[in-house]
C-alpha cells in the first residue's frame, strides 16, 4: 500500500469506508465492452457493448486515424442463439451483414443504406459465411415454435430472403466455415446432455454452386474431445484446436491423407469453453505462421507459430498480459489486450520482425480520469484445498492512496465466483473490482474446480461435484487469506452471479465461513433449473450434478432454497426481470425463505434486464446497493447516512 509523505499523511479511515475517486456513475459513463474483432482488408471491425445506451451493441469500424459508427439507433447487433449469442455480424467485402437484437432478423450496410434481408419469426442467427456461387449466407439457425427449439445449418438467400436448410438432425451447430474457393464447409456439431467443451463432432463435405452438401465426413471431435475455431488457412488447409491430449491444441487436416497433425504441445490451453459463438483465439499472418494466444500456469501468452515440418512457438513480448479476440488478414493483426495496469484495449498490429510487433491502441474500454496509482494489482495465489488439491485464485489487496486503515486489522475480503460455471477469471485491469479495492476491502478472485485454463483434468473436477467442490473451494480459499493475514475472519464476504451466485448460496446454506453475501442472478433451485432452462442449458446439470430426473433427490438435497433454516448470514439479491437462464421466481424465493428467518435480506428486480445486466443504471444501483448493504451489515459507517438507489426490497434491517 502507497504510503503519503510525513508532509501530506495519508487519512485513516475505517476499511469498507474509504472515499474514493472510483464511483459507480464514473465507472458506468466511462465504460463500454470490446467484443467480436474482425480485421477485413484496411478496416477493423468491432463491437461495442454502451451501457450509457441501455446496452446497445454497435458495430463500429476504424480505418486509419478515423473510426466510426455503423449502426444508428436504435439498431443493436446482437444474437440470441443460445440465449448467449455472439457471431452476430459478418463482413464480406464492403458489404456488413448483422443480426438485430429487437427482431433478431439479418440485415444488411451497404454504401450506409440499411436493408432487411430475413423476416424470420420465431427465428434467430448466428455465426455467419458468405457463399459467392449461390449469393447467400451461410449460418446457425434456431428457431423457436409450439415450445419446440430446433438448431440446423441454413443458407439464406440474399436476393429473396428466403431460408434453406442444409444440414440439420443434431441439437446443436457452429462453425460453419467455407475455405477459399467455396467448394468445402467444415463445421461443428454436439448433442445432448454434452456441452461443446465436453465434446463435439468436426465435419466436412463438398459444397456445390447451391449450397448442397454432399460426401459429408467427420474428421476430429468426438463425445469425450472437444473441437474448438475450425479454420481455414489461405492456402486452404483446415486448421482446428482439440483437447484430445487433455488440453486444447492447435491442428492441422491433411486431405490427402485424412488424417491431422498436432501443431502445438505442453500443458497450453490454446481453446475456449464455446459458451458464444465465433471466439478466437488464433488467425492466419499469412500460409505459414499464426498468431495466436493461449494459457499456461494460471498466465496468458501472446504468440506467433510458424508452421512447417518442425512448427515453432515464438512467445511475443507486449504491454499487454491477457488476450483474446484474434484477427489477422494480409499481415495485419489486431487484437483485445488488457493487463493490471491497462484496461481492455483494441489494439492493431504489424510484425516488424518474426517475435516483434509494433501496436497501435485503436479503442479503450474504459478512460477512468483516475492515477494508475489508485488501482489494486492482482496477486496470483495457489494453494491445496481441503482435498490437497492445487486451485488457483487471484488476491487484490485494499488500495487508495489517500487512505489508511485505522489500526492494524485486517481488511473485509469479498470472494468473488465467476459465472458459467465453466469458465475463467483473469487478473485484467477492471473498474468494478477496482471500485471495491480503492473503498478498502480486498477482494479474492477463484479459479475454483471446474474452471477453463487449466486443462481437462481440471474442469472435470466438477463433475458431479457442482455445488460442493466449487463451494469448498471457494470457502477454503477464504480461509487461506485469514490465515495469510490478508482478510478479517469476522468480515469475509461472497459474491457471484448466475452459476457464481449458485455457488454464493450453496456456501451460505452448506458451510459456516461467510458473514455476508450477493446474488447476482443466482440459481437457488436447481430442479427448476433442469426442469426450465433454455435448450442449451437443458443437460448441462447431468454432468455437473447427475441426469435429471433419475437423481431428482440429489438435486433437492444441493438447493439452498431446501435447506435455509441453515442460512445463518445476511444476503442481496440482484435480477433482471426478462432472465430466461434463471428466472425471476428463484430470487423471490430464496428472498421470501430468508425474511420468514428474520435475516437481514434485500432485493432488486430490474425491468428490461435479462440474464447479465447491460444497462448503465442497472450496474450503478447494483454497485451502490451492494456496497450500501455491507456497510449497513457490517457497521462500516453511520446508519443514517447509508442511502439504498432505486426500487429496493430491504426486510429485517
Amino acid at each position: 500500500m502507497t504510503r503519503k509523505s510525513s508532509e501530506n499523511p495519508a487519512k485513516r479511515n475505517t476499511y469498507g469506508n474509504w472515499p474514493s475517486k472510483i464511483s459507480a456513475q464514473l465507472i458506468v459513463s466511462d465504460s463500454i465492452g470490446i467484443d467480436e474483432v474482425r480485421q477485413a482488408g484496411d478496416a477493423l471491425f468491432h463491437i461495442e457493448r454502451r451501457p450509457q445506451e441501455a446496452g446497445r451493441c454497435v458495430i463500429v469500424k476504424s480505418t486509419t486515424g478515423k473510426s466510426e459508427d455503423m449502426l444508428p439507433p436504435p439498431y443493436s447487433a446482437r444474437s440470441r442463439v443460445h440465449e448467449y449469442g455472439g457471431g452476430c455480424y459478418y463482413v464480406h467485402g464492403d458489404q456488413l451483414f448483422f443480426v438485430n437484437n429487437s427482431d433478431q432478423d439479418i440485415y444488411l450496410i451497404h454504401d450506409q443504406n440499411i436493408t432487411r434481408i430475413t423476416r424470420a419469426e420465431n427465428r434467430r442467427f448466428a455465426d455467419f459465411s458468405y457463399h459467392e456461387p449461390s449469393n447467400s449466407l451461410i449460418a446457425v439457425c434456431e428457431s423457436h415454435e409450439a415450445g419446440r427449439v430446433d438448431n440446423q445449418l441454413v443458407r439464406i438467400a440474399l436476393d429473396s430472403g428466403q431460408i434453406h436448410t442444409i444440414e440439420s438432425g443434431c441439437d446443436f451447430y457452429a462453425s460453419p466455415r467455407l475455405n477459399a474457393a467455396a467448394t468445402q464447409l467444415c463445421w461443428q456439431t454436439w448433442n445432448h446432455p454434452n456441452m461443446p467443451w465436453d465434446g463435439n463432432y468436426l465435419w466436412l463435405a463438398n459444397i456445390d454452386d447451391t449450397a448442397c452438401l454432399s460426401h459429408k465426413k467427420h474428421i476430429a471431435g468426438g463425445e469425450t474431445v472437444s473441437i474448438f475455431q475450425p479454420r481455414w488457412s489461405p492456402a486452404d488447409v483446415l486448421h482446428f484446436i482439440a483437447d484430445d491430449t487433455g488440453w486444447w491444441h492447435l491442428y492441422r487436416y491433411d486431405k490427402s491423407t485424412s488424417k491431422s497433425q498436432q501443431l502445438t504441445r505442453g500443458e497450453k490451453e490454446f481453446g475456449l469453453p464455446q459458451w458464444v459463438f465465433a471466439q478466437s483465439s488464433y488467425a492466419f499472418i499469412d500460409d505459414t505462421d499464426i498468431l495466436c494466444c493461449y494459457q499456461s500456469a494460471g498466465r496468458s501468452h501472446l504468440a506467433r507459430l510458424s508452421l512447417g515440418a518442425t512448427p515453432q512457438l515464438y512467445e511475443l513480448t507486449t504491454d499487454w498480459q491477457t488476450f483474446s479476440s484474434i484477427s489477422a488478414e494480409a499481415d495485419k493483426v489486431a487484437f483485445i489486450g488488457a493487463s493490471g495496469h491497462c484496461f481492455p484495449q483494441l489494439v492493431s498490429a504489424r510484425f516488424t520482425d518474426t517475435t516483434t510487433l509494433h501496436c497501435n491502441v485503436i479503442k479503450t474500454s474504459s478512460t477512468l480520469p483516475v492515477d494508475s496509482e489508485y488501482y489494486s494489482r492482482a496477486q496470483a495465489l495457489r494453494f491445496n484445498n481441503r482435498h490437497q488439491q492445487t486451485v488457483y485464485a487471484n488476491y487484490y489487496p485494499p488500495h487508495n492512496p489517500d487512505c489508511q486503515p485505522d489500526n492494524n486489522s485486517a481488511p473485509p475480503l469479498i470472494v468473488i465466483c465467476h459465472g458459467g460455471p465453466t469458465g475463467q477469471s483473469d487478473s485484467a485491469l477492471d473498474a468494478k473490482k477496482q471500485f471495491w479495492t480503492s473503498r478498502g476491502f480486498a477482494l479474492l478472485d477463484v479459479n475454483y474446480s471446474g474452471s477453463t485454463g487449466y486443462g481437462r483434468a481440471y474442469r472435470s473436477r466438477l463433475d458431479g461435484n457442482w455445488g460442493i467442490l466449487d463451494v469448498e473451494d471457494c470457502c477454503d480459499a477464504a480461509l487461506f487469506a485469514v490465515s495469510q493475514g490478508l482478510a478479517d475472519k469476522d468480515r469475509l464476504v461472497i459474491r457471484g452471479s448466475s452459476a457464481g451466485g449458485y455457488t454464493v448460496l450453496a456456501a451460505l446454506t452448506f458451510e459456516q465461513v461467510f458473514s455476508a453475501g450477493a446474488s447476482y442472478y443466482g440459481i437457488s433451485e436447481l430442479t427448476s433449473l433442469a426442469r426450465d432452462t433454455h435448450k442449451f442449458e437443458a443437460h448441462y446439470l447431468d454432468r455437473l450434478i447427475a441426469p435429471y430426473p433419475e437423481a431428482e433427490a440429489l438435486y433437492q438435497q444441493r438447493s439452498p432454497i431446501n435447506h435455509s433454516e441453515q442460512l445463518n448470514c445476511p444476503v442481496i439479491f440482484f435480477q433482471g426481470e426478462e432472465d430466461r437462464v434463471v428466472p425471476k421466481q428463484q430470487a423471490e424465493k430464496m428472498f421470501a425463505a430468508l425474511e420468514a428467518k428474520g435475516l437481514p435480506v434485500a432485493a432488486q428486480y430490474f425491468a428490461s434486464e435479462q440474464h447479465g445486466f447491460r444497462q448503465a443504471e442497472t450496474i450503478q444501483q447494483a454497485l451502490e446497493n451492494e456496497l450500501a448493504f455491507y456497510q449497513l451489515i457490517f457497521n462500516l459507517k453511520a446508519k443514517d447516512k447509508i442511502r439504498f438507489k432505486g426500487s429496493i426490497q430491504i426486510k429485517n434491517i
